[in-house]
């Protein structure tokens, strides 16, 4: 390894040196304390300017998401966070598909699992789908996000009956999830998306984390990490208060 990479590695003293004369700082922790971390391990890096990439989930509470923004936007400092199944190629081709439905009125996302790690993956894939701009959610289930009802009120081009994340599904092949769409028209399913899938993910991943060293920008809108860390945030809420709870009054708690 030190000859790839021209010299002994450095043993730092304190973590804040972690970040010290390096081109990217990468927090790949996803199935850590759930991202409830991410704020302290960034930053370090983000204050030295150092392009950051924070794995999935940006953070566990949308208060630290936006913080984390605000930091990015006053050092002047590109971060990303994005899930596989936002940018999954097979999803992508499913979606291409919604033209045989006219246009979809529900959707439904199953898999995600009872982590926030997999509830990430869950909003995710709904973002990829169905689109960003979110209203509100509403919660239900023995556990929070367990089932979450996505509701986009009047937005044009977005599912008028909403998507709805079914997470706590039990067990399935290789951590695949599963989508659908209906119309007026029908319903179509995807294929497995999956462990066997998620490769090619990864790859159009690392190209976007390449970029964003490379040009100094972003890769993913600010709006959109924060957007999907303000769904799990008001799910776990409307789980406990039992009621639809509108991502304007997560957003307005921070």
């Amino acid at each position: 390894m030190s000859k790839i990479y021209y010299g002994k590695p450095k043993v730092c003293d304190t973590f804040e040196k972690v970040s010290d004369d390096v081109d990217l700082v990468f927090i790949a922790d996803c199935w850590g304390p759930d991202g409830r971390d991410h704020l302290k391990f960034a930053t370090p890096g983000i204050e030295k300017n150092v392009p950051t990439f924070i794995d999935k989930p940006f953070a566990y509470e949308v208060k630290d998401a936006i913080t984390l923004v605000q930091l990015a936007k006053k050092y002047k400092t590109p971060i990303m966070s994005l899930s596989m199944l936002r940018v999954l190629p097979h999803a992508t081709r499913f979606r291409n598909r919604f033209a045989e439905l006219g246009e979809p009125e529900f959707g439904i996302i199953k898999g995600g699992g009872d982590t926030m790690g997999g509830h990430i993956h869950a909003i995710s894939l709904a973002q990829h789908l169905f689109g960003s701009g979110v209203e509100s959610v509403e919660a239900m289930g023995q556990t929070p996000l367990a089932y979450v009802h996505l509701n986009y009120g009047d937005k044009p081009h977005r599912p008028k009956a909403g998507v709805m994340l079914n997470c706590a599904c039990g067990d399935t092949y290789h951590c695949s999830m599963y989508a659908s769409a209906y119309s007026k028209l029908g319903a179509i399913h995807s294929p497995n998306l999956g462990d066997f899938e998620f490769p090619y993910a990864v790859v159009e991943i690392l190209k976007m984390i390449k970029k964003m060293v490379k040009t100094g920008k972003s890769q993913v809108s600010y709006e959109e990490m924060i957007e999907c860390i303000a769904i799990a945030t008001a799910g776990r809420l409307s789980q406990k208060e039992r009621k639809r709870i509108y991502l304007r009054e997560v957003l307005e708690r921070k």
